[in-house]
């Protein structure tokens, strides 16, 4: 696929991590952030979250998703703001515009599909917001649609609070529907030739992988089954995690002929029952199961355990800090790089998936404001008409 340009007025986390997916591609990605406005700092509020790591609009929340791209500030609250975008559309042959701002925003900022498609009838506009279209004035972040969409009732201890994922997971899933839905127009664009508009719900987005819970609903199923287990998982038995003598282990049996070679193994055999053959006999004696694998590996260290688990080829590993898993082979020879302004080299996470020809090594994430100049001359301004729009407060 040939590189593509994208023009993104994107801010936090679902939207530029689903920009960083395009410029690891190799696309050209140019964030929008806003003119300065009264006392506050300008732009993207990420950019002051962290610890200090070049200047003070780059700490360190910010520069892992923001990798490899171009930024320039544009007052769209001002229509020649607006035309400058329109103008930038059309003239840097714009494949893709996204926003994250809440739709009740959109044509006041003159971001609207209809506006911006009108400019480019083949432009993919593709948005995220927390409930949609339909719910334009509803703000959202992670952790309120992590409670709002259910998974904080089914995280946690079963006798604990509620509870947040250790990642922002519902940030990524959106940022990732971007991507995908962005791919599949313009699949459909290259067969049809017509632009696309996209609108992912943050919401919808993660009611989407309520797969193993919300259909319960309708199996009367028991209530259980869809609140809080701690590291059990709900069906399987035995998964979760136990302890060793030097630290804890996870392990996870997902079929009948995985307990057969668990309890076939010297270590384990005493795990072995008549009843405990089947999954759903498993289930009956769960607590009692639990307590056994617990008494049993608590009396070993974790080598020894692994050993064995490998051996009955039993998926199963140490509980690995993230440190550990930068370190893994599997994932170390995979990360990406960029390199700071003094030239020492940060280390990223990997593409989810190898592509070839795809960007191993990321420009380091940009200053606020920092291409605005030079982008604006490639639209065919001159240098004196972009002076003119900054001393109007138009660009920054």
């Amino acid at each position: 696929m040939k590189p593509r340009t994208v023009l993104s007025m994107e801010q936090a986390l679902s939207l530029p991590y689903a920009t960083l997916r395009f410029a690891q591609l190799g696309w050209r990605v140019i964030r929008i952030e806003s003119t300065p406005v009264g006392e506050g700092l300008p732009g993207d509020p990420n950019r002051y979250i962290g610890a200090r790591v070049a200047d003070d609009d780059r700490r360190s929340y910010f520069i892992a998703p923001n990798v490899g791209k171009q930024a320039i500030a544009l007052n769209l609250k001002d229509a020649r703001g607006q035309a400058l975008l329109r103008r930038l559309i059309s003239e840097l042959d714009v494949d893709v515009f996204c926003c994250n701002t809440v739709p009740s925003r959109y044509a006041a900022l003159g971001i609207d599909p209809a506006t911006l498609r009108a400019a480019k009838p083949a432009l993919i506009w593709a948005g995220i917001s927390a409930l949609g279209p339909d719910h334009p004035h509803a703000p959202g972040y992670d952790p309120v649609l992590q409670a709002m969409a259910g998974y904080m009732e089914v995280t946690g201890e079963r006798d604990g609070p509620p509870m947040l994922t250790g990642i922002p997971v519902i940030d990524l899933k959106a940022g990732d529907e971007v991507y995908a839905n962005v791919m599949r127009a313009l699949l459909e664009r290259h067969e049809s030739g017509a632009g696309a508009e996209i609108h992912v719900s943050m919401l919808q987005a993660a009611a989407s992988w309520l797969i193993t819970l919300l259909p319960l609903l309708d199996f009367d199923c028991a209530p259980g089954e869809i609140t809080r287990t701690g590291n059990q998982h709900r069906k399987f038995i035995p998964t979760n995690v136990y302890p060793a003598r030097d630290g804890f282990i996870y392990l996870a049996i997902g079929s009948d002929v995985q307990w057969q070679r668990l309890t076939a193994t010297p270590l384990f055999a005493a795990l072995a029952g008549e009843g405990r053959k089947t999954n759903e006999g498993r289930h009956a004696e769960r607590e009692a199961i639990h307590r056994d694998m617990a008494a049993l590996t608590r009396q070993h260290d974790a080598p020894t355990l692994l050993t064995a688990l490998q051996g009955a080829t039993i998926p199963c590993t140490r509980i690995l800090d993230i440190p550990q898993v930068r370190a893994l082979p599997a994932i170390a020879r995979r990360l990406t790089r960029s390199a700071l302004p003094d030239g020492r080299t940060i280390r990223l996470p990997p593409m989810a998936v190898d592509v070839a020809g795809a960007h191993a090594t990321l420009g380091f994430a940009p200053r606020y404001g920092q291409h605005t100049r030079q982008v604006l001359a490639e639209a065919g301004l001159s240098a004196a008409e972009v002076q003119g729009l900054h001393d109007a407060g138009v660009v920054a």
